[in-house]
């Protein structure tokens, strides 16, 4: 999960934020008011959303709770929990981190204010406790979230009920689903509760997709992943290929609108569904408005809007939740073709507001490694092949990590060059260095430059050792037609090399050596890195 910028201070619509961080919850405001009349007075000032006052105090009576326990079960933003604190003040016992009224005052607090009238949130008891069990452990040895990218992550017991919901409320047998980024790992909880469903993801993390192809070989889910930035494209098999798809983007309106705008151009012809998990504060409405507008503003109509349906780790300036909602699209939709800004993530240099200018000093550090001259440096992009023959320089000052090793692969020049941040995880040690140059050894010889031109970043230059030295090998030819299909391209390399397999031989040749028999089927550009690194060494 994922959402919208701030400056100095967290924003009330941003599901990374922690919320405020100053003073502890439960420290009261000096007053004469006794603690049951201040919680009092601030249910009525709450109006209609004062069941979250009695919300708050109702797991505060039941059992001893922390913060974050506190915001996650009851759906309630962070700010209004501590005010629910701080206004019940010495009636509260704090133990190791864990709040709750006092035990004398129990009775009283349930009576006046009605608490047991209030559902207590309930337990996850309609979930299959096996099913539940395995999520828990897919979660827990999944990567750590990456602030970068907005990750926020969903409980095990939200992944699952998604999975559930989606089984009980549309036919799932036989039909295609497409998970739209996957950090929640909700693709996992529909290959346990749904295995007839043919599940898909797209992901821009390479550890996210790493985990459930671990996890999808270890349990015999036929799951495939596929890699992709959205910002560039969509791996163009995926084009009109899926019943559904569900996402959990970043909560901008540009990110919200670039992940609907590629849902849309995934979902077949006919009765396809967008499920999309968004969140906003009802402090800050006016965030939620421009999301739905964005929604509208491409074609879709709300069919459900089921809210607080997801629950996070984190993500407390929403009340560690948000709502599903389950988008029908229209032929507008399909008719739309919207041009994205890479800007889209709350945080990091991704981030909406981390655009700006090109220091001069960066295409000129970059012309100097070139021994070339550089008017400025071109965005990134390998939705097709980067097409030039002379030196070339790309700024990937905002890549994540993955855009790196997909440029090496895209581009065809003789000499390219790279401007990164310093910090960029190919270069920063010695390692990361080695299988960089490893993967791309049989096209590229590459020479890495930190801290250069300053210590905020690096230079990587990439130099072709020649076309016929870069075509010998079965892995040359094939890094230089990544955009091809992979069976095709590896079987023509095979003939290439050899001089004497016929088609139908190096078909069978291929088929033997592919560690992952479905993607001969797929680019290899659009792999995970992890199985471009087995093609390569299978092709050795």
């Amino acid at each position: 999960m994922d959402n919208a910028p701030s400056s100095s201070a967290p924003s009330a619509g941003n599901p990374s934020s922690g919320g405020p961080a100053s003073g502890g919850p439960a420290s009261g405001a000096a007053s004469d008011v006794p603690p049951i009349e201040a919680v009092r007075e601030l249910r009525a000032e709450q109006g209609l959303l004062g069941h979250q006052v009695r919300r708050v105090l109702a797991e505060l009576t039941t059992a001893a709770r922390s913060l974050d326990e506190l915001i996650r079960r009851t759906g309630v933003s962070r700010r209004t929990v501590e005010q629910v604190l701080a206004a019940a003040g010495a009636d509260v016992d704090e133990r190791g981190g864990a709040f709750c009224i006092k035990d004398s005052l129990l009775p009283q607090y349930r009576r006046e204010l009605d608490l047991d009238a209030l559902p207590v949130v309930r337990e996850e008891s309609d979930l299959d406790a096996g099913a539940l069990e395995a999520m828990a452990g897919f979660v827990a040895s999944g990567p750590r979230p990456e602030s970068a990218l907005d990750h926020v992550t969903a409980t095990p017991e939200t992944a699952l009920r998604r999975a559930m919901w989606l089984r009980d409320h549309y036919d799932l047998d036989g039909r295609k689903v497409l998970c739209l980024g996957d950090h929640d790992l909700t693709s996992l909880a529909l290959a346990l509760v749904a295995p007839s469903a043919e599940v898909r993801v797209v992901d821009l993390d390479e550890r996210v997709l790493r985990h459930i192809d671990s996890v999808a070989a270890e349990r015999g889910f036929p799951i495939v992943t596929t890699h992709a930035d959205l910002r560039f494209g969509l791996p163009p098999t995926l084009e009109g290929w899926a019943d559904a798809v569900f996402t959990d983007p970043p909560y901008t309106p540009e990110g919200i609108g670039l992940f609907a705008t590629r849902a849309a151009e995934c979902l077949a012809p006919g009765n396809g569904r967008l499920f999309l998990a968004y969140g906003c504060s009802p402090r800050t409405p006016a965030l939620g408005w421009k999301v739905q507008q964005e929604l509208m503003r491409l074609g879709f109509v709300f069919e459900a809007i089921l809210p607080q349906f997801n629950r996070y780790y984190g993500a407390q300036a929403i009340g560690s939740a948000s709502d599903l909602y389950v988008c029908l699209p229209t032929a507008r939709t399909r008719k739309l073709a919207l041009r994205q800004d890479q800007a889209i993530y709350t945080h990091g240099p991704q981030s909406v507001e981390a655009a700006g200018d090109t220091p001069e000093a960066l295409p000129q550090a970059a012309a100097e490694r070139l021994g070339a001259p550089v008017a400025e440096l071109r965005r990134a992009s390998w939705a097709r092949p980067v097409r030039e023959s002379g030196p070339v320089a790309f700024d990937l000052r905002a890549d994540p990590g993955p855009w790196l090793l997909r440029m090496l692969l895209a581009c065809g020049a003789q000499k390219v060059a790279f401007v990164l941040g310093n910090n960029h995880p190919d270069v920063t040690s010695e390692r990361a260095q080695s299988e960089l140059r490893d993967l791309v050894a049989a096209k590229y010889r590459l020479a890495l430059h930190r801290s250069t031109p300053d210590g905020k970043h690096a230079i990587v230059v990439a130099e072709r050792p020649g076309t016929e030295a870069a075509e010998e090998s079965a892995a040359g030819f094939l890094l230089q037609r990544v955009h091809g299909k992979l069976g095709n391209v590896w079987r023509e390399a095979l003939i290439a090399g050899s001089g004497d397999l016929t088609k139908r031989q190096a078909r069978e040749k291929v088929a033997e050596l592919a560690p992952h028999p479905r993607d001969l089927e797929l680019r290899l550009i659009d792999l995970p890195r992890h199985r471009i690194a087995d093609v390569l060494r299978a092709m050795r």
